[in-house]
């Protein structure tokens, strides 16, 4: 599988942007995609995940109630959809698919290339 993320860019503080990830190769039901984040000196962090087939997401406490992340099977992609932007969600965004939520959430067994998305105050 590989995985295609585009969609970041600069947007002031309360502004959306909404993210994409394209998959290519086979997805199975039991599969979850997520969204993590790698800001400048600092770890990477789950950001949110859904499971392919029932669609049940999560979300980190820092962007519960402003991110929604979804997906749309018939074109095999994951959006990350960001609202009300803050300068600390400033960061390198990246999609992932693991086998399970688990692995996901562990690991990741499929990485995109990265995303930058730039929060100005």
């Amino acid at each position: 599988v590989q995985l295609q993320a585009s969609g970041g860019g600069l947007v002031q503080t309360g502004g959306s942007l909404r993210l994409s990830c394209v998959a290519s190769g086979v997805i199975y039901s039991t599969n979850s995609l997520g969204w993590f984040r790698q800001a400048p000196g600092k770890e990477r962090e789950f950001v949110a995940s859904i499971i392919w087939r029932s669609a049940k997401t999560y979300y980190s406490d820092s962007v519960t109630g402003r991110f929604t992340i979804s997906r749309d099977a018939a074109k095999n992609t994951v959006y990350l959809q960001m609202n009300n932007l803050k300068p600390e969600d400033t960061a390198v965004y990246y999609c992932a698919l693991g086998l399970d939520q688990y692995d996901l959430r562990s690991s990741g067994r499929y990485w995109g290339q990265g995303t930058l998305v730039t929060v100005s105050s």
